[in-house]
């Protein structure tokens, strides 16, 4: 009878001792889970903060990331209220017809960025476009003295960081400008139309960019490049660009910058390419423009990026722009500027507006001396990761008739548009493309 009591307590004693060892090996997958999930950017982490947790307790081997192939894809339905002719919307960038169903962009991106913690020091980009808005960066002979030779190409760059300092990185190629505050991907814009002066500052630059580091707030930036909008240089002149970003908070970002070039062509265009008369390729030019145009472009651009609280982020943006055909000509001034607000209301649901001015002094970005203005609000709704949508009412208007209407030759001094957008997004790239 004893053997029979003491068997039982045997088994409970041995049952509580693996009860304890489980609740042990519990306790130390939390920990490694918890160690794990400490070195993840978490959203709202400041970027001291985010650079504190992931760096490693001990050292470990490097971990090399793999190629990021993404795919981006933007459509829309725009109406226009003055219903105009051709249902042609003036000085847009992208959503550029309405009254119908149209493709802004279709993206592919691939990527590999330079992994310092990895040990690799070069990484390259390549953005493919097609789409409205490809027309509007690279479709026409204003860009470009051969247009179709890189109608679909929008990035193509390589990166090299060198060992110089805190850090030296130069890319060679061609890159999406960063004059003036707006992008070009519209799923990380405050607004989903683009503003006056995303549509006149350059799109892009081909040549030199190179960035240092001078601390961890400051940034310093040089271009070497052909010029505005070239990938292949018209001119043979080259063009300067300056730019220096401060951070001095983690919600506080301001950007400073000077552009100046030559941006006057000196060959005549070939619109219709053939086979040449001398031994080169088609569509380039050889015959010269006299007298040659020497006067300058110069830009100068600022914008400052405020997170007043996780909810509230507020914008504002400053150019000033004098272009000369010749040195003694007279100058063709552009200036103005914008303001932005976005209130996100919730997690997935936000609240966006813009207003903006631009004095177009001489023409050069309308093709009349005028005073633009315009006020837009978005809605924006993130239905899942990947997949947002876009309602936007925007009014345009100027101190002139100067906007299309149904009855062609007869101006109005506003338009007004409503336009709905949907944005699909995949792949392994985060954050702002």
């Amino acid at each position: 009878m004893r053997m029979l009591l003491i068997a039982p307590a045997f088994a409970a004693v041995a049952f509580a001792q693996e009860q304890r060892e489980l609740l042990e090996r519990i306790r130390g997958l939390e920990e490694r889970l918890a160690a794990l999930e400490s070195g993840l950017s978490v959203p709202g982490q400041t970027e001291p903060a985010r650079k504190a947790a992931e760096a490693p307790a001990t050292p470990e081997a490097p971990r090399s990331s793999e190629v990021s192939l993404n795919a981006y894809l933007d459509g829309y339905y725009g109406y226009n209220f003055n219903r105009p002719v051709g249902r042609v919307n003036l000085l847009r960038a992208y959503d550029v017809t309405s009254n119908g169903f149209n493709l802004s962009q279709a993206t592919f991106v691939l990527e590999r960025p330079v992994e310092l913690a990895a040990g690799r020091r070069f990484g390259m980009r390549v953005d493919l476009m097609y789409g409205q808005a490809t027309e509007t960066l690279q479709g026409g002979a204003q860009n470009e003295p051969r247009p179709q030779v890189f109608r679909p190409l929008f990035q193509a760059y390589g990166t090299y960081a060198f060992p110089l300092g805190s850090g030296l990185t130069v890319d060679f190629g061609k890159w999406a400008s960063s004059l003036g505050f707006e992008g070009n991907y519209a799923k990380d814009q405050i607004n989903y139309s683009r503003s006056y002066w995303f549509n006149f500052l350059p799109f892009y630059h081909f040549g030199f960019r190179s960035s240092y580091r001078i601390n961890d707030k400051l940034t310093a930036t040089h271009w070497l490049v052909n010029g505005a909008n070239q990938t292949e240089d018209f001119n043979g002149f080259k063009s300067h660009h300056v730019l220096l970003h401060w951070k001095p908070a983690p919600s506080l970002a301001w950007s400073i910058g000077y552009y100046a070039g030559r941006e006057q062509r000196d060959v005549e265009v070939v619109l219709n390419p053939r086979l040449p008369s001398l031994p080169t390729q088609p569509g380039l030019s050889t015959s010269v423009i006299r007298p040659r145009l020497r006067g300058r472009l110069h830009v100068l651009d600022s914008y400052v990026s405020w997170g007043v609280t996780s909810r509230w982020t507020l914008v504002g943006e400053g150019d000033y722009v004098v272009n000369r055909a010749q040195d003694t000509s007279p100058p063709a001034i552009v200036y103005g500027g914008a303001a932005y607000a976005r209130h996100q209301i919730t997690p997935k649901f936000s609240l966006g507006a813009r207003f903006e001015y631009l004095r177009d002094k001489a023409g050069l970005f309308s093709g009349t001396n005028q005073t633009l203005r315009d006020g837009t609000l978005t809605a924006t709704y993130q239905l899942d990761t990947g997949f947002q949508l876009r309602a936007e009412y925007r009014r345009d208007w100027s101190n002139l008739p100067f906007f299309l209407t149904a009855e062609p030759g007869k101006l109005k001094r506003e338009q007004d548009t409503a336009t709905a957008g949907l944005i699909w997004w995949i792949g392994g790239k985060e954050g702002v493309w």
